[in-house]
């Protein structure tokens, strides 16, 4: 099993391209992996003809696993997967612990003798059976048809029809709490996917481990949404976004302060002089950070040109591992659904995150007068071993000032 990415422990066989017999060449696709990240074509590296898959579609091995072998037909197999797992490192033997004497239970007390009660009014009988099982129920069609409709357990309803037969009052009476009744429950359960099972290790990883603080600020987007809309009336087809305007803002505020754009490495803290924005995009598993590079460098439609192609290819897990590694920060943008702020768990190695929320209109006051103004809240999520609040907050006073002035934004490079 190879190695898809950086954060990939273990793959998932997607489907086989060969079949065991046939001839396989150097660079032939064999298989189609499913990893964290991506779908992508394993190419063989070896030539010889596939005897033996040990892998099967749809199931999963760690990396450096054996999937398959490769080789001459004829060739012992069960002695090729022995030596194989003689070479895999084995896990460490957990100490046994002693074990510990139990601890006497006490006696139960003897039960209290029940105390024989006079029944003056007939109990009508109790439904015993499920829903599903009325082979010696009384139930009329009616209610039992009404019962499986609402995934209802007649288990507990008493019937107050003749001779105890449910019917369709029973059933509605119930679910007005006139009766005991008893809800079938439905679920279903989904194997968990290798991109979801890594964003679950991942950020657990980050919340429990990275002590988070959060700092917030609102920013007055009016000249930002004035100048978007000069800017793609000018260029017309293409359209620039305001998270492209968040992207370069971001970047240039960490030129501006070079010690956010760092990293914990546990013994030491790695400040880049490179700028590597990763921008969190939702697919249909959980979500991939795309990194847009050098961002500072780069203009306005050429971050907008790279974060639609990047977005188009996650969402059908086209992505290459080197479009998806070596961010030194993080931005992940809800605006678009309404979400007007929140806070987001920081993505490692980074040390800060930005979460973006929706514009806004509300009254503002403004040279004394209150008018309606467009207003933008960001949540920078820090890593106090990196981050302290005092360098946070200079950061965002950096971003403030490109956000609410994107002439300067602009200034630093053409469109």
């Amino acid at each position: 099993m190879p190695k898809l990415s950086d954060t990939m422990q273990e793959g998932v066989i997607a489907s086989w391209q060969k079949s065991v017999g046939e001839t396989v060449n150097s660079g032939d696709v064999l298989a189609e992996i499913e990893s964290d990240k991506a779908t992508m074509e394993f190419e063989s590296f070896h030539e010889g003809t596939l005897i033996h898959i040990e892998v099967e579609a749809g199931k999963a091995a760690p990396v450096d696993g054996v999937i398959a072998i490769i080789g001459e037909k004829g060739e012992d197999i069960q002695k090729i997967l022995a030596e194989a797992a003689a070479e895999a490192p084995k896990p460490a033997e957990a100490k046994e612990e002693p074990k510990k004497a139990a601890a006497p239970v006490a006696a139960a007390p003897a039960p209290a003798k029940p105390v024989a009660k006079k029944v003056e009014k007939k109990v009508a009988p109790v439904a015993e059976k499920p829903a599903g099982d009325t082979s010696r129920l009384k139930i009329s069609p009616l209610a039992k048809r009404l019962a499986e409709e609402n995934g209802v357990s007649l288990r507990g309803i008493r019937g107050t029809g003749e001779n105890g037969r449910i019917v369709k009052r029973d059933i509605e009476n119930a679910g007005k709490g006139l009766g005991s009744i008893t809800r079938i429950e439905r679920s279903k359960d989904v194997e968990v996917t290798q991109m979801r099972k890594t964003i679950a290790r991942r950020l657990s990883e980050s919340k429990f481990t990275a002590p988070h603080f959060y700092l917030t600020i609102d920013l007055d987007m009016d000249r930002a949404i004035d100048a978007r809309k000069a800017i793609n009336d000018a260029i017309k087809p293409e359209k620039i976004s305001f998270n492209d305007f968040v992207i370069k803002a971001v970047a240039e505020a960490l030129k501006d302060n070079p010690s956010v754009n760092a990293g914990w490495f546990g013994d030491f803290i790695r400040y880049n002089e490179h700028v590597h924005i990763g921008v969190a995009v939702a697919v249909e598993d959980g979500l991939l950070v795309p990194v847009v590079r050098h961002a500072d460098s780069k203009t306005l439609t050429q971050i907008s040109g790279e974060v639609r192609d990047y977005a188009k290819r996650a969402k059908s897990k086209q992505l290459q591992p080197a479009e998806w590694e070596g961010n030194t920060f993080t931005i992940s943008n809800l605006g678009m659904y309404g979400i007007e702020d929140f806070t987001a768990i920081i993505n490692p190695p980074d040390s800060c995150i930005m979460a973006v929320g929706s514009i806004r209109q509300e009254p503002v006051v403004k040279d004394g007068d209150i008018v309606v103004g467009n207003r933008m809240k960001v949540t920078l999520s820090c890593d106090h071993r990196v981050v302290d609040g005092a360098l946070g907050a200079q950061f965002l006073q950096s971003f403030k000032k490109y956000m609410e002035n994107p002439i300067v934004l602009l200034g630093m490079s053409s469109i």
